[in-house]
């Protein structure tokens, strides 16, 4: 199975940028589905970005589409979420997740079926 640990999250301000990393151990990322969830206190955990196995195709989730890009280096077995233009809304707790898959086109925006998860980032955007 696979491990994964974010890191990167931190202040900042509205406006600026930030890449989280969800370095993996344990396995190959290029066996799994990838994506990076959200969660703020009192809310349910919500998607934010995923990619295929292949990473050929991504999905975003409306809220954050044209900001945030994810992307995936193999040699370094790491997924980053590059997260440009941030706002206050999305102060939260990140978190990676993996799914191992067979295929390698479809994405995955529901938490139940991730297999895998990181233990989170904590990113805060003040004004």
């Amino acid at each position: 199975q696979v491990q994964l640990v974010e890191s990167g999250g931190r202040l900042v301000q509205t406006g600026d940028s930030l890449r989280l990393s969800c370095a993996a151990s344990g396995r190959s990322i290029s066996d799994y589905a990838m994506g990076w969830f959200r969660r703020v206190p009192g809310k349910e955990r919500e998607f934010v970005a995923a990619f295929s196995r292949s990473a050929t195709n991504t999905n975003y989730a409306d809220s954050v589409k044209g900001r945030f890009t994810i992307s995936r280096d193999d040699a370094q077995n790491t997924v980053y979420l590059q997260m440009n233009s941030l706002k206050v809304a999305d102060t939260a707790v990140y978190y990676c997740a993996g799914k191992r898959v067979s295929g390698t086109i479809l994405t995955y925006t529901r938490t139940q079926f991730y297999d895998y998860w990181g233990r989170g980032t904590q990113v805060t955007v003040s004004s």
